[in-house]
């Protein structure tokens, strides 16, 4: 397994001084992100350390070029947006740039790329169900025609006031999964999976791995911490961040030596990547940094 972390973090950082940062603490990989230029609408979206809108072969050659002076893989191109928003307009700009994430993975040889199912959040699962039957077939089959796997990360986008009720992502669970395979067979089709949102969702995050081993395509390395005196206060129906938080490796409720064996069991060799929601290790570059290395410090007692 390769080790690395999801540059939105670095927000502020060019894409070169975000590779220096990547070879310096000694990491394998970089997920990058590339949200369209602009202002973010939430907290770790609108970074975008490649520009894909305007990709060309001089500027991929490049960025190839500085991935390997400094040793680092790109292990996806990141994109995080609501494909299947209830606001029209915004789905299909959310579409339309993804499908220009797609084409660079490809340009750039990388072949894979980190995304959300999304979900009008309005509807029930049924509801969008029949809209993922709609709008993600043509975008899968683009993405094959190019040889572009799309890792589907489980997190449920639910947080607080602004995602209530339903969240914004509908691929939450392993039964919405083995419907959204159905649907759509195609082996480029997998999940970047992330342990933490089946931890406060109450789920169990180790079994899963062993079902779905052969379209597990990336992996999110994140913990979060519960509050049982906040939950026992507020209960499982409040807005989620009322009883937990995101929380770096090994600071939250996450066995990652169970996790960790659980990978090797089914022989995961991919790309394992760090990702950086800690309001703790927020307000400078250096806590920021410093939440890079904690990460990679810890992860590496289990063989990194």
């Amino acid at each position: 397994m390769k080790l690395g972390f999801v540059s939105a973090i670095l927000d502020g950082w060019t894409f070169e001084e975000m590779l220096d940062v990547a070879a310096e603490q000694g990491f394998r990989c970089v997920e990058v992100a590339c949200w369209p230029r602009g202002k973010a609408e939430r907290r770790y979206a609108g970074v975008s350390h490649i520009d894909v809108e305007n990709l060309n072969d001089a500027e991929a050659a490049a960025i190839l070029n500085a991935c390997k002076d400094k040793g680092i893989e790109i292990s996806a191109l990141a994109y995080y947006p609501n494909p299947m928003d209830g606001d029209l307009a915004k789905r299909q700009a959310n579409i339309s740039h993804l499908r220009q994430v797609i084409a660079a993975s490809a340009k750039l040889g990388v072949g894979r790329v980190t995304t959300f199912i999304g979900r009008d959040q309005t509807q029930t699962v049924e509801a969008n169900l029949e809209l993922f039957k709609q709008i993600w077939p043509p975008i899968i089959a683009y993405a094959e025609s190019l040889g572009v796997q799309v890792a589907i990360e489980n997190c449920p986008m639910l947080f607080g006031r602004d995602q209530w009720p339903g969240g914004q992502n509908l691929a939450t669970s392993p039964r919405i999964w083995r419907q959204m395979f159905e649907i759509i067979p195609s082996r480029y089709f997998g999940l970047n999976f992330d342990p933490s949102h089946f931890v406060w969702q109450g789920m169990d995050y180790i079994r899963p791995l062993y079902e779905f081993k052969d379209r597990l395509f990336h992996v999110h390395f994140k913990d979060i911490k519960m509050f049982p005196e906040k939950l026992n206060e507020v209960g499982s129906l409040a807005y989620p961040l009322d009883y937990m938080a995101p929380k770096l490796p090994g600071l939250g409720d996450v066995n990652w030596a169970k996790f960790v064996s659980a990978l090797t069991d089914i022989g995961y060799d991919g790309y394992t990547c760090i990702e950086v929601e800690d309001r703790a290790f927020e307000g400078s570059k250096e806590k920021v940094l410093e939440s890079l290395r904690f990460s990679k410090k810890y992860m590496e007692q289990f063989g990194f």
